[in-house]
């Protein structure tokens, strides 16, 4: 496709309403629009809670973000805001809130939209669009949104820029962030537990992970409680947290957007999937994603990346959970041995960086 005709130095708008590791997986478009217009200013428009995680960012001028429960007076305050202030404004999802967004803000605008009657009506008030196809990594996703804007694709996440933290164990140390934001995409307490101990025994610091929130906490006192781990949960931001990754000997995750930091910072990484299609969630290695993950097996690796999962005939559900709700239990995971999760660990340890 021809290249989208922007002025000189034209100012472009990337929309991503939504949770933090998606917004992590936008930054290989953002990265190709770099590439394309580097004189250009790009902005991005996230919610308050995940702009963090673009902290950084050097293909980024400007974060602009709102609170994700929001009044009807706060967007509209937002939408005068932004009215015409770019060239070119690109919603990365479908949905009526990103594509307003972009319609207000851009000259011109593209968007993400699904095949319905009712994204023939919004395809007409777009420059270009790329429609939703089911079954497809939501990085490629970003690359095809690229490829729509007739610019060079650069498959590649970009995580915050990293920052030393004085509270990191000197010499060889493993990262857990044991803690995803639902429940049914939990492991075991004692599986961690179990990790962690085999890791310690190996002469590796174990340095714990987690967020802020007295849920989380309460959650993680819970599963560390008696285990020789070095707790930083709450006490680093998103720059000191890459730092933290970047140097670890191996980190090991759920699915989770720190998991996706972890691969995007070059970390051996084990992440433990449950009932989500790594097809459409896997993480993406720092050096590309070739082959794409498969829906099942028992450990995948993909450069410094090994996935595992414990494949019962039901193996991925993309549902939430055995019970259909987010605080649900999944027998995947629940039944996920500390073995095999050990034996993932043992693959991703092999790979040289």
């Amino acid at each position: 496709m021809a290249r989208i005709d922007l002025p000189a130095r034209p100012r472009i708008l990337v929309i991503a309403l939504r949770r933090l590791g998606d917004v992590l997986l936008t930054t290989p478009l953002i990265a190709s629009l770099r590439r394309a217009w580097p004189d250009a200013v790009i902005d991005a428009l996230v919610f308050a809670d995940t702009a963090g995680i673009l902290k950084g960012n050097p293909d980024i001028n400007n974060v602009v973000s709102f609170p994700a429960k929001r009044t009807m007076a706060q967007s509209l305050k937002l939408a005068a805001s932004l009215y015409r202030r770019y060239d070119l404004a690109i919603s990365t999802q479908s949905g009526d809130r990103p594509t307003f967004f972009a319609f207000v803000a851009g000259k011109r605008r593209v968007a993400l939209v699904e095949q319905t009657l009712k994204s023939q009506t919004i395809e007409r008030l777009l420059d270009r669009s790329l429609v939703y196809v089911p079954g497809v990594h939501r990085v490629e996703e970003m690359l095809r949104l690229a490829d729509v804007l007739g610019i060079g694709r650069v498959p590649q996440l970009v995580a915050p820029r990293a920052r030393s933290s004085d509270l990191v164990p000197q010499g060889d140390y493993a990262v857990i962030h044991a803690a995803p934001m639902f429940r049914y995409k939990q492991w075991t307490a004692q599986g961690w537990r179990d990790l962690a101990a085999v890791l310690a025994s190996r002469g590796m610091a174990v340095v714990a992970t987690g967020g802020p929130g007295a849920e989380e906490r309460a959650y993680l006192d819970q599963v560390w409680s008696g285990a020789n781990v070095t707790r930083l949960d709450g006490k680093l931001d998103w720059a000191q947290l890459s730092g933290l990754l970047a140097n670890a000997k191996v980190f090991v995750g759920p699915d989770t957007s720190v998991t996706h930091l972890a691969a995007a910072a070059g970390a051996p990484t084990v992440a433990l999937f449950g009932p989500t299609d790594p097809r459409l969630w896997g993480p993406f290695p720092s050096g590309g994603l070739t082959p794409m993950w498969s829906d099942t097996g028992a450990i995948q690796q993909r450069g410094h990346v090994a996935l595992v999962q414990n494949t019962l005939p039901c193996t991925p559900c993309q549902l939430e959970g055995c019970e259909r709700r987010l605080d649900s239990h999944s027998a995947c995971l629940d039944e996920l041995t500390s073995g095999q999760v050990i034996e993932a660990v043992d693959q991703a340890l092999r790979w040289k960086r």
